[in-house]
């Protein structure tokens, strides 16, 4: 063979490798809906940035007849590439060879670009569509898929990671995903289980289906293992790129400030009136939210998952900001488990990859009941106590309305190095709200009185209470709060708050790690 037909050979090879699984397999693939493995690449990165490794491996296995059937890449595609012009590392499983079912090569391959990616210190984003484990391979598929989790666990807070699920994912394959930073599942396409609904209903008894045990749209409502739902692959595309346009490409670098023409001293006069008079009632946090940030621009994350409180990136000035508030319009904004765990893992990863934390806190407390307490609150309360008190990125804390109890101290409250508080005039800063502060202190009092006598008694001990808690001028007394804002302005003072405090340090003592309340 001569060196034309060796350059031949190589073209002939790419070609082939290309079409992996074959131009049937490919368009079975496209009448799910769904996109082959390498139009996602090339749809997720700048054009002509892709290079591909390891594209003529093959799987090693001999059991079951499978070393009849041999595709070069063996199910899975991976390389490097830009997205804005900044480097990012990815695998995408090839859904048309072998049904995208990991091998100990496929794991291999994985496990190289998730090294790569950690010595260059930028992203990796993983697309799943998979099978999971080759039967044929036994053990070494599990084996791979071990190798895989370990590599997650140690680019943990190192670099970000996203995963999305564009196809089935089931059994260990689930815990790649679980592992990183954005979870990323389509409508009607992608499904995440650990077992399914054959096993279960062998196992249990229940008749499910595919869809309503794994489907995008439970785990975006009801587990909240999904972080976005997509209408379709497109979609989750565009997430997948915008979620890196607020992050850093490691722990050790600064998310990237862009260009803003939205000016930093626009003044919202409706947020002067949007507090309603009477304290039971409620309004959208949201409003508030897009009034104050550039270009009422948020990228929610979880947004149909504990809506009582609200987590996404915004930017303010052109700088990535991780927004954590309160939704008074749904459940009054109580914090209850699932809020808890949802604000928790978003505070921990804003502080992971240096994205300051703004906090808009409107919460009357803890979600009681016995269905909380049996769950686990107080533990679950506790991971947003910790991740607060052990971010060390700059916070500011602003108090539109309500702040009680504990609730209190857990929404980046001072003493949780909260580096500057403000509150609106409307802020209410005390242990519980006036109703309830009433029947503790005076119960003794009001049930010796008549009646009526009695009703005018907590009438006036609750004005009296409210007189005194009913505004932020208490705890701005002791320092707790830095200053009492005017609405209208918020979204100025905040940006000068977070340029005030941009270079600022706080360190947590030397340890192997700590011990958070899971």
């Amino acid at each position: 063979m001569n060196n034309q037909e060796k350059i031949q050979d190589l073209i002939q090879k790419r070609q082939e490798a290309a079409l992996g699984g074959g131009e049937k397999r490919i368009e079975a693939q496209h009448q799910k809906g769904k996109y082959t493995a390498r139009e996602r690449i090339h749809m997720i990165l700048d054009d002509g940035s892709f290079e591909e490794f390891d594209m003529f491996v093959q799987h090693r296995s001999h059991n079951l007849g499978i070393e009849k059937e041999h595709y070069l890449g063996d199910g899975v595609i991976t390389g490097h590439g830009t997205i804005d012009g900044r480097i990012v590392f990815i695998y995408s499983q090839d859904f048309t060879v072998f049904g995208g079912s990991l091998s100990e090569t496929f794991a291999q391959k994985i496990c190289k670009v998730m090294d790569m990616a950690m010595k260059v210190g930028a992203p990796i984003i993983g697309i799943n569509d998979s099978g999971g484990a080759r039967i044929q391979e036994g053990v070494n598929s599990l084996a791979g898929y071990a190798e895989i989790f370990q590599r997650n666990i140690m680019a943990s807070g190192v670099i970000p990671q996203i995963s999305a699920i564009f196809g089935p994912c089931a059994g260990g394959a689930v815990y790649s995903p679980a592992l990183t930073d954005v979870v990323i599942m389509s409508n009607n396409t992608s499904y995440m289980f650990v077992t399914g609904p054959k096993v279960v209903k062998t196992v249990t008894g229940e008749q499910i289906d595919t869809e309503e045990l794994g489907g995008a749209s439970v785990h975006a409502t009801k587990s909240g293992v999904a972080h976005f739902r997509a209408d379709d692959e497109d979609e989750g595309i565009m997430l997948i790129r915008k979620c890196l346009e607020y992050m850093p490409q490691n722990n050790l670098e600064e998310p990237i400030q862009t260009v803003c023409d939205d000016p930093i001293d626009r003044l919202e006069d409706t947020l002067n009136e949007i507090i309603p008079e009477n304290p039971m009632e409620a309004y959208d946090m949201k409003d508030v939210i897009y009034s104050i940030v550039d270009s009422q621009e948020l990228l929610e994350f979880q947004r149909h998952y504990a809506k009582n409180i609200i987590t996404g990136f915004a930017k303010f000035d052109g700088m990535p900001v991780g927004v954590v508030a309160n939704q008074p319009n749904y459940l009054a904004g109580v914090l209850d488990i699932n809020a808890s765990r949802k604000a928790a893992r978003f505070v921990r990863m804003c502080d992971a990859f240096n994205i300051p934390i703004l906090t808009l806190v409107d919460v009357p407390g803890f979600m009681p009941g016995s269905r909380q307490e049996h769950g686990g609150i107080i533990t679950h309360g506790a991971k947003l106590l910790f991740a607060y008190g052990e971010a060390t990125v700059p916070k500011v804390t602003v108090t539109l309305r309500k702040s009680y109890g504990g609730a209190h101290d857990v929404m980046s409250s001072k003493q949780l190095r909260g580096d500057l508080n403000y509150a609106w005039p409307t802020a209410e800063i005390a242990v519980m709200g006036p109703k309830g502060a009433v029947e503790v202190l005076e119960s003794r009092h009001i049930n010796a009185l008549p009646p009526e006598e009695a009703a005018e008694y907590i009438r006036k001990k609750e004005q009296e209470y409210t007189e005194k808690f009913a505004n932020p001028y208490e705890a701005a007394k002791f320092g707790y709060i830095d200053d009492v804002i005017e609405p209208r302005n918020t979204r100025f003072r905040v940006i000068r708050a977070f340029k005030t405090i941009a270079g600022k340090k706080d360190t947590n003592p030397p340890k192997k790690h700590c011990n958070i309340p899971l």
